[in-house]
């Protein structure tokens, strides 16, 4: 082979080792990208406010809450379930409390089943959007402010769609202890103005 001919034959390596290295850093986020946009998995969505309209059709929400063995606290839903409008804004809470003697910070994953119904879930605000600490001993009320995008009615294939479970799991964070606790925007606004929407409790 020339000179040239092991030029160019290297290069080409090298690119798709560059390549291959790309794809690999970016193949979480791109995965977390397509969840997003698609509701695979359950992902929800994030809508910045609320629906364009309210409709008469109902679907019933329940909620669920799981918690990794690691993690010092107690993580319930205030409420089993609620029942609402496609489009109505809906206000409901968890609640969590601190069994450690010590600041722990958790953070949470979320899904909702069935699946399918992922990308019509919409949270306009949620404590799962940060992670959260709690003082030794302390309990915090945990919101979550969402809707059901109208546009549902018009996906065929949810229409046999009756009842969507929001779940979520609390696990251990690495974040350092003593830190401030964080809170999610919503909890800071409530707590400056109060509450818009339909509150569930």
């Amino acid at each position: 082979m020339s000179r040239h001919g092991k030029t160019v034959t290297i290069f080409g390596v090298l690119c798709i080792l560059a390549g291959m290295t790309t794809l690999t850093a970016y193949a979480v986020p791109l995965y977390e990208l397509f969840c997003k946009v698609t509701g695979y998995g359950g992902t929800t969505q994030v809508a910045e406010g609320a629906a364009k309209s309210i409709l008469d059709r109902k679907i019933t929400v329940r909620f669920n809450a799981d918690m990794n063995s690691e993690l010092p606290w107690t993580f319930n839903a205030v409420q089993n379930l609620v029942t609402v409008k496609i489009g109505e804004p809906v206000l409901a809470f968890y609640e969590a409390k601190s069994l450690a003697k010590y600041d722990v910070t958790g953070t949470a994953t979320f899904n909702v089943v069935p699946n399918k119904a992922g990308k019509y879930f919409n949270k306009v605000d949620c404590f799962c959007f940060t992670e959260q600490t709690l003082k030794a001993g302390a309990r915090v009320d945990l919101p979550v402010q969402f809707h059901i995008d109208p546009a549902i009615a018009n996906d065929r294939g949810l229409d046999d769609v009756e009842t969507i479970t929001l779940s979520y799991t609390f696990f251990k964070s690495v974040t350092s202890k003593g830190k401030t606790p964080k809170r999610s925007a919503w909890t800071t606004k409530t707590s400056q103005a109060g509450t818009s929407g339909t509150a569930v409790n």
